[in-house]
């Protein structure tokens, strides 16, 4: 690990002083500060070895997040606090520590980044704070923005109105909708526009302003729809960008907005990144345990699982002549 990424290390955590004798790193300080900097250098172990080699972005956003983490930790949240109730009267709260970051987060920025698995809920945490600002009155409306990735954001040949030629694409926040929503009402609000779907490419040269936006499966965003998508915010609105960056469906030749703009925005005051893992999930419970075979592929390169395919593929393709 170069000298400078452990300095930097040492510069964040004042209290705390960091001794490099070989391969071993001695850290004194506060137990707080002592998690912090092993979580990081872990990290940074773990990206040198998936990627080759690991930059200085990497090491800034691994602090970034170290930042936000103990900021956060410092508000607590009861975990009894119900965002509002769904049709059938249960209460929709935070129900993971990460869900609760994204409750505070949104609470005190404008801009909030929820990046994720699949199944840890941060659409449905995200689509839960819009409504409770629309009930309350804190929004004159709610904006659902999605990327169209498989339809190349070009509609036109779908049949149907825009609503029915987007509707497949935004399903998930439908969904979430109708649990926090009797029918009626709100069909009338999407009738009225108080609840307006849109695909990301319409959102060019529009101002949102008294508005709560989501952007789901930001990670399908370029870069230029990205930049494009923040820079719609207007007075008295917030943003939620939720994604998971393991899920690109991106052409090959496009960089996700999402994947860069964790490195572009990250000192900006008033916007958050909140990060959720397999510990966050809330759906079936083999979806935590597909999230971290999938890491565990990943982490080893698929070397072990393409050896061991290798060798089922040997087995089953010898031949029996009896």
């Amino acid at each position: 690990m170069h000298d400078r990424f452990l300095k930097q290390i040492d510069e964040a955590f004042s209290e705390s002083k960091l001794t490099v004798r070989g391969n071993e790193i001695k850290v004194a300080g506060p137990s707080e500060q002592f998690e912090a900097i092993e979580t990081i250098v872990k990290e940074l172990i773990k990206l040198a070895r998936r990627n080759g080699a690991v930059t200085e972005n990497d090491l800034l956003t691994l602090l970034a997040l170290q930042k936000s983490d103990r900021t956060l930790r410092q508000v607590t949240i009861s975990p009894d606090e119900t965002l509002l109730y769904t049709t059938t009267g249960s209460p929709v709260s935070a129900r993971t520590p990460n869900q609760k970051k994204i409750v505070q987060a949104s609470n005190k920025n404008d801009i909030v980044f929820a990046i994720g698995p699949a199944g840890t809920g941060k659409t449905y945490t995200s689509v839960a704070l819009a409504v409770r600002a629309l009930k309350e009155r804190q929004v004159k409306k709610i904006v659902l923005v999605r990327p169209a990735v498989e339809a190349g954001e070009s509609l036109g040949f779908l049949p149907g109105n825009l609503k029915d030629k987007i509707d497949p694409y935004l399903r998930p926040l439908y969904d979430a909708l109708e649990e926090m929503m009797d029918f009626d009402k709100l069909e009338m609000n999407l009738n009225k526009n108080i609840i307006e779907i849109a695909p990301l490419a319409y959102m060019r040269g529009r101002t949102l302003n008294n508005a709560f936006v989501i952007l789901d499966e930001a990670q399908n965003a370029t870069q230029i729809q990205m930049k494009m998508f923040l820079t719609r915010l207007g007075v008295h609105s917030k943003a939620i960008i939720t994604g998971d960056l393991t899920q690109t469906d991106l052409p090959k030749n496009q960089h996700s907005g999402l994947r860069t703009i964790q490195h572009i925005l990250e000192k900006i005051s008033g916007i958050s990144f909140v990060y959720l893992d397999q510990n966050d999930v809330v759906r079936h419970k083999l979806i935590r345990d597909i999230i971290e075979a999938y890491e565990r592929y990943e982490d080893d390169g698929g070397r072990e699982s393409r050896k061991a395919g290798d060798e089922n593929i040997k087995d089953t393709g010898r031949t029996d002549n009896t």
